[in-house]
């Protein structure tokens, strides 16, 4: 079965509490510029919690095994 993305985005991803998250997730990525093959993680799991205590540029296996 095919995904509809269209409806993924519309019910999901359109969701102003995602716009939020992803913008921070965005302005974080800006901020530590992680090397290729790296993930910036939030070790609060806040994406919006921009102290540089508060993220670590890790591997993207390693962070996007984490739950």
């Amino acid at each position: 079965m095919a995904r509809d993305y269209a409806k993924e985005y519309r019910e999901y991803h359109a969701k102003p509490e995602q716009r939020k998250r992803r913008a921070c997730r965005n302005k974080s990525n800006t901020i530590m510029k992680p090397k290729t093959g790296q993930d910036v993680h939030h070790k609060d799991g806040n994406p919006c919690n921009m102290s540089r205590s508060n993220m670590q540029n890790i591997s993207k296996s390693k962070n996007r095994s984490m739950k």
